[in-house]
């Protein structure tokens, strides 16, 4: 099965001169895809277009076996949640919550999350205990509101939450971008890694190029966002 087709995707906000256009992109399941370029270039409209969080306005953009321009926007919504681990690039954790509770929300939300992680884990609790321990945060850190932690730690969370449930696709939006360049790459490693242990597919944006090299593939968007 493919993670993305894409094909002629355009999308143009209001009083946007130039547009996203990606000519062509095919990602197959279980592989990973870098996508990078400078600011203004389209980078966040493609991943919110992905994850169906804006409707298509025109061409192809077929995520997971699904057309989301056939899709409701409540569909969408509730596609999203069962079938995608998103980590934004604010982190968009729920900063009055601990980290345990910010990890097993997608399993509480969705019921195939949940079935998914016990199928697999035996129950949502363990996965929740091997990824958090898998991305570096120890267990001391498990019980602590989200906000006193660091950045650092911030974005290993939303990591961990993303993959909770095995989604079969993880989009992630420049997670790297508060961090510093000695820890650039070790995250991503651990990112990538536990995707491939559950045989997710990555889609990531950046502007950084260097991080292309962790990935199976990688495009450029430039202002007009032709890939």
């Amino acid at each position: 099965m493919w993670a993305l087709r894409l094909s002629d995707l355009r999308h143009r906000w209001p009083q946007q001169s130039l547009g996203l256009h990606v000519a062509q992109v095919q990602l197959a399941q279980a592989r990973h895809l870098f996508i990078h370029g400078p600011s203004g270039c389209g980078k966040t409209t493609l991943l919110s277009l992905l994850a169906g969080v804006v409707p298509v306005q025109a061409g192809q953009c077929e995520v997971l076996g699904q057309d989301l321009a056939k899709m409701s926007p409540r569909q969408r919504d509730h596609w999203r949640g069962e079938h995608l681990g998103v980590i934004f690039q604010q982190f968009n954790l729920i900063t009055y919550l601990d980290v345990w509770a910010n990890v097993m929300l997608p399993t509480r939300l969705f019921a195939s999350r949940a079935q998914a992680a016990q199928r697999h884990w035996g129950s949502p609790a363990a996965q929740a205990q091997h990824v958090l321990s898998a991305l570096g945060l120890d267990a001391a850190l498990w019980h602590q509101p989200v906000h006193t932690l660091s950045v650092g730690q911030q974005q290993r969370v939303a990591a961990a939450r993303a993959l909770m449930g095995h989604p079969p696709l993880i989009i992630a939006d420049e997670p790297t971008s508060a961090l510093d360049e000695g820890h650039k790459d070790d995250f991503i490693r651990l990112l990538i890694g536990q995707a491939q242990a559950q045989g997710a597919s990555v889609v990531m944006v950046s502007h950084d190029t260097r991080l292309a090299t962790h990935f199976h593939q990688s495009h450029g968007l430039v202002r007009g966002g032709v890939v």
